[in-house]
């Protein structure tokens, strides 16, 4: 038997063969598609998909991690040890407690009582695009009988879930949410023209409060009550007290906003504030707690500057209105003599 070994035979052979390499290349993909579907292990764009932020599985795994972790780190005042469990506002705050606690402490903490979380409602909101974030709600075993704000986020697919937000909050303060068939709830842009003050302008908005007052916010134990406090604090006899607040909204400062069933919202915000403390001449400054004494640094001789970080949680309403304040837990995170 003769074999056309042509140049245009030899040619079209080999495009067959590199079509042929071509569909088994494909059909491997098909195949691979197949597999990954049916296992339920499927990628997506989450910067452009809109999917709920967490499964509930997800999230009640990553409540218990953080409760575990929390715990370890306050039972030794080791603050490595919950270091990837917390981010933000509360993660400065939580460090600086550790500290504090560590350098009074070494040996760990002999006053340690296990957080236990318990009643936890778990509000995952659907939305496009990092960060990704969910709000556990519950009962813990302190603080009376205060309901338990976490928020937890992160930023990427492999990253692990970190509280950015702990907030304290009145029994029947937290709202209803809006939620769709699912149960899934709605994050609302931190730009929002729809309330009464945009999610990222809350943080300045607060800070001009304490500073000059006025109609942005209710009246509350964090808002006017706290103007009266520092009013009273500002001069006493021998001793003048400056206060100082600063906005904080970028990265993992950033607020985070759910909308309410009456078309408000939750918001999450942090800001910074600094106290100082300046004595009279002839004078000295009146000693401090030893967790104050802890985390300061320089010699405190005339003044002393103290550093505060602050989780607020608001409840924003829909069109306009003053924003109440539900919630403030702020922590100090350094002191500078002076």
């Amino acid at each position: 038997m003769s074999r056309d070994r042509s140049p245009r035979r030899l040619r079209r052979r080999a495009g067959d063969a590199r079509a042929a390499v071509r569909r088994g290349a494909l059909m491997a993909a098909s195949l691979t598609a197949l597999s990954l579907t049916a296992s339920g292990c499927v990628v997506v764009h989450g910067e452009r998909e809109v999917l709920p932020a967490a499964t509930r599985a997800e999230a009640a795994r990553a409540v218990a991690a953080f409760t575990a972790a929390y715990n370890k780190a306050d039972k030794a005042f080791d603050s490595s040890l919950d270091a990837p469990y917390v981010t933000g506002p509360f993660g400065d705050i939580d460090a600086a407690r550790l500290k504090a606690g560590h350098v009074n402490s070494p040996s760990g903490n002999a006053d340690h009582v296990p957080l236990k979380l318990s009643d936890v409602k778990i509000t995952i909101p659907k939305k496009a695009g990092w960060p990704r974030w969910f709000l556990a709600d519950a009962r813990g075993n302190k603080a009376g009988d205060a309901r338990w704000l976490l928020v937890f986020t992160r930023s990427g697919l492999n990253e692990r879930w970190q509280v950015a937000y702990l907030t304290l909050v009145a029994p029947g303060a937290v709202p209803r949410f809006t939620t769709d068939q699912d149960g899934w709830a709605e994050a609302v842009p931190t730009g929002s023209a729809q309330l009464a003050v945009a999610p990222d302008a809350l943080s300045a908005d607060f800070a001009t409060y304490l500073q000059k007052g006025g109609k942005t916010f209710a009246d509350g134990a964090y808002t006017s009550v706290e103007r009266a406090n520092r009013a009273q604090r500002a001069r006493k006899p021998g001793l003048v007290t400056q206060f100082i607040d600063k906005p904080l909204t970028n990265g993992d400062y950033r607020p985070l906003a759910l909308r309410t069933a009456d078309g408000g919202a939750l918001v999450f915000f942090s800001s910074r504030h600094y106290e100082k403390r300046t004595a009279a001449a002839g004078t000295t400054m009146p000693p401090d707690n030893k967790d104050v004494q802890a985390l300061t640094q320089g010699e405190v001789n005339q003044s002393l500057t103290l550093e505060f970080m602050s989780n607020e949680v608001a409840l924003d309403p829909a069109g306009s209105g003053a924003v109440s304040l539900l919630g403030r837990v702020p922590g100090l995170t350094s002191a500078q003599g002076g």
